[in-house]
């Protein structure tokens, strides 16, 4: 019997298409921010155009994406999966929280123009606009086809995995969750009539919880990815709880990828027993031009990442990634001097683990060793 052809993921980091990101596309929400030093979302348009240039406004849905549509062109991935970051929603109810993203629902155009299968929504900002943000969320993305896993409108709904049919190759099951530790209120966490996330503790209870929810909706050959939204935003270091949790969820609930994310850049990968973990994957696309602070991790970098992966195993038969830079509020090519960078950077993270990175003409390619 053959062998069922090998699946392509694209999976990338953090997407936050609200606040200045809204602002440019064709039907912004109120630009009203209640942030300590900023009033306006419009105010980050402005640092952006003083960093790098000015952005003509409205742009078209496909702009955000720049040079990402020519390598999704060329990769033709089966499934792209991204962690969305944002509130879709006109609503005005905001948390208190310091930091609310929101974008229009009539802006969700900007998803479609770049085919996206599943919106990853346990995070620390798909509630900024308080549960009926997270409900308009919730509407607007499943009535244009989009998938969405980690929110919901109860526990079950936030914990369900989102389940992706790849025609004449099979399914791509997606679990999300998310950690206090990247920031998500413990208030946000879905009860059993109450909307929220999937908010879990890195316990041998979650990964039980974890295997107990694949179970019975897994057949043989899905390819399983646990997206995860977890630690700090700034720093390389990998907390051995995260490895842990990681390694147990493949040994134990049968993930074949684990998709991490919270971090603004990216950070180490690591190949165990075959199967990927992604344990940062940095953001993909923000309005954080002309924000000084940080720019030693080079957040202005993106990557994205094409998993191959065996379809009846699961395991990792290829990796390459391809960077990007955000400027003008837009995915662009970066300079070769910007991806021998982040190839040095992720070669010496990865290395710890095992796994290493090289430059392939515009791309990056995982080496691993194997067990």
């Amino acid at each position: 019997m053959n062998s069922p052809a090998p699946i392509t993921l694209f999976l990338c980091g953090d997407v936050m298409t609200g606040r200045g990101i809204d602002q440019i596309l064709p039907c912004p929400a109120a630009p009203r921010l209640h942030e300590n030093f900023v009033t306006s979302a419009l105010d980050y348009v402005r640092l952006a155009e003083r960093a790098n240039g000015p952005v003509r406004r409205p742009v078209d849905f496909a702009y955000v994406w720049g040079a990402a549509l020519d390598e999704w062109r060329r990769a033709a991935p089966d499934v792209r999966i991204v962690n969305l970051e944002t509130s879709v929603t006109r609503g005005e109810a905001y948390l208190p929280k310091g930091i609310n993203y929101r974008m229009s629902p009539e802006n969700v155009g900007c998803l479609l123009a770049a085919d996206v299968d599943c919106c990853v929504l346990a995070n620390n900002h798909v509630l900024d606009w308080g549960p009926d943000g997270l409900l308009d969320t919730l509407s607007t993305l499943q009535a244009r086809g989009v998938k969405t896993a980690g929110a919901g409108r109860n526990l079950a709904e936030a914990a369900a995995p989102a389940i992706l049919d790849i025609a004449g190759k099979g399914r791509v099951l997606v679990l999300a969750l998310c950690m206090e530790t990247s920031g998500v209120p413990d208030e946000w966490a879905a009860g059993t009539e109450r909307p929220g996330v999937n908010l879990i503790e890195l316990t041998e209870e979650a990964v039980t919880d974890a295997a107990e929810t694949l179970e019975p909706i897994r057949r043989p050959g899905d390819v399983v990815v646990a997206s995860i939204h977890w630690g700090q935003n700034w720093g390389y270091g990998i907390p051995e709880a995260h490895r842990r949790f990681a390694h147990a969820l493949i040994d134990r609930a049968g993930v074949s990828v684990v998709h991490g994310h919270s971090s603004h850049h990216a950070k180490a990968i690591e190949v165990h027993k075959g199967k990927l973990v992604l344990y940062g994957c940095g953001d993909f696309l923000n309005d954080y031009e002309g924000v000084e602070g940080y720019e030693a991790y080079r957040d202005d970098l993106a990557v994205m990442y094409f998993a191959t992966v065996a379809a009846r195993t699961g395991e990792l038969a290829e990796l390459d990634m391809t960077p990007l830079q955000i400027r003008r509020l837009r995915l662009n090519r970066p300079a070769g001097e910007d991806i021998d960078w982040m190839a040095r950077t992720l070669d010496e993270e990865c290395g710890r683990f095992g796994s290493h990175v090289a430059r392939a003409g515009d791309r990056l390619r995982l080496s691993w060793t194997s067990p």
